[in-house]
């Protein structure tokens, strides 16, 4: 493993079938940064997550993960790592103890009472611990998903969207954790759809069916888009939006709330595109600078158009 590098892989591939679902990505996460993992649903996030925690056998590529063999030392891995699903998988008529019990018991942790209660204290689990877990909200299960994930004090985090379906108070203390575990020394890889999540990663990588293709921090990769914006605001904004689409050089346009941004990579195209509603009254034209979320709909419009 090269010095530093929670994650060291490359050409990492995996079929189902004909489908190449994973095709020969790189990837190298340095220790205790927190990446964020991208892309639309079915583009390979899930699959590489889990053949990064040993879950799952790629069928070409090499690389380590916390030092161990990705092919070789899967079994290492999976003990090593905390690895959180998309979808909970905890036994929901247990309470959050009995959860944390059994999972203490399966990773054979000789001290597994005391880190339960580290654990619960942590997660601020300590007065619902009796709590049956199928009785928990949906920020609440989040919670004990994460402590279980911390119990056997893992070194790297990989997380599939582990914030899909909570409210935004419960994304934001769950965020704040993961960059409190961050300045201990923890490497956290987690996927996500929500673009201001991926604003508090060091570095972003964008996948569309099983290939890398934006990678950077957030700066970086609205650099690398060479995308420029126009937001377009006032009563008349709904109705410009389909013909604006049909023009030269408008790659997207779309809603941001009451906002009608309009990009694409040909400034002067795009100009000509708004000139004639410059003048139109109750409508205020001024360009901005993308925002993450405009490039990745540029990643997706753009990358949809190459699937099989």
């Amino acid at each position: 493993m090269a010095q530093g590098l929670a994650i060291d892989v490359h050409g990492l591939t995996k079929r189902f079938g004909q489908k190449i679902a994973v095709n020969g990505i790189d990837i190298a996460v340095p220790d205790g940064q927190v990446w964020g993992f991208l892309g639309p649903n079915g583009s390979g996030k899930t699959t590489t997550i889990r053949m990064l925690c040993g879950l799952l056998r790629a069928d070409a590529g090499t690389g380590t993960c916390l030092g161990y063999d990705l092919i070789t030392q899967s079994d290492a891995i999976k003990r090593a790592v905390g690895y959180m699903t998309q979808k909970f998988s905890f036994w929901e008529d247990l309470s959050i103890r009995e959860n944390l019990d059994f999972v203490a018991r399966m990773y054979q942790l000789a001290d597994g009472r005391a880190k339960i209660d580290q654990t619960l204290d942590r997660l601020g689990l300590r007065k619902r611990q009796s709590q049956l877990a199928g009785e928990l909200s949906g920020g609440w299960k989040q919670r004990l998903a994460l402590a279980a994930c911390m119990l056997h004090s893992p070194r790297l985090l990989l997380l599939d969207e582990p914030t899909a379906g909570v409210d935004p108070k419960a994304r934001r203390d769950f965020w704040d954790e993961i960059h409190r575990l961050s300045t201990e020394g923890l490497t956290v890889l987690v996927s996500t759809h929500y673009m201001d999540e991926a604003e508090r990663c060091d570095r972003i990588v964008y996948i569309s069916l099983g290939n890398i293709v934006a990678r950077g921090t957030v700066a970086e990769v609205i650099e690398q888009s060479k995308l420029f914006t126009f937001i377009v605001e006032g009563d008349g904004a709904r109705v410009m939006a389909e013909h604006l689409r049909s023009l030269p050089g408008v790659e997207f346009a779309s809603f941001f709330g009451a906002a009608l941004h309009v990009s694409g990579r040909d400034r002067a195209a795009l100009e000509q595109a708004l000139a004639p509603h410059r003048q139109q009254p109750g409508l205020a034209i001024h360009e901005a600078v993308p925002s993450l979320e405009d490039v990745f709909i540029q990643l997706q419009e753009e990358n949809s158009g190459n699937a099989p």
